[in-house]
C-alpha cells in the first residue's frame, strides 16, 4: 500500500505533521482556542522578548482591561502552557508573570501575522 506522502508528493517531515487539510484544520481550531479571547494577544505582545512584569504592570500597560479579565486570560495561558507565574512570599504580595519558552516561540508566528496584516492589499490606496 503506498503512503500518503508519496501519493502527493511531499515529503513526511515528522510523525507530527498535518498530512490532511482536515488535520490542518483541527490544528488551526486548536491554536486559535488556545490564543481566543480579546485581551491574550496583546498581553503576549507586552511580554514578549523575556519581559517579566508584575499583575500591575501588565494592568497599566493595557487599559480598558478589568482585573477580572486580566486573570482570567492569565489563567488560561498558564494552563495552557504559555505564561508563567512567579509568586514571590512576601507582603505585600508580589506576582510576576513571564512567557515560557513555548509561549516566547510564539513571537515569530504572531509577526509573521501582523506583518500580513500590514500589506493587505488596497490598504495604502484607502487614504
Amino acid at each position: 500500500m503506498t503512503r500518503t506522502d508519496e501519493k502527493v508528493r511531499y515529503p513526511l517531515k515528522s510523525k507530527d505533521a498535518f498530512l490532511t487539510p482536515a488535520d490542518g484544520a483541527e490544528g488551526v481550531e486548536n491554536v486559535l482556542r488556545i490564543l481566543e479571547g480579546r485581551w491574550k494577544l496583546v498581553i503576549l505582545f507586552h511580554l514578549f522578548g523575556g519581559a517579566v512584569l508584575r499583575f500591575s504592570e501588565l494592568e497599566r500597560a493595557i487599559p480598558g482591561i478589568s482585573q477580572k479579565m486580566l486573570i482570567q486570560q492569565l489563567r488560561q495561558m498558564e494552563s495552557d502552557g504559555i505564561v508563567r507565574r512567579i509568586v514571590h512570599h512576601q507582603v505585600p504580595p508580589k506576582v510576576e508573570y513571564c512567557l515560557t519558552e513555548w509561549g516566547q516561540a510564539l513571537c515569530p508566528a504572531l509577526d509573521a501575522l501582523l506583518t500580513w496584516a500590514i500589506n493587505k492589499p488596497g490598504a495604502d490606496s484607502a487614504a
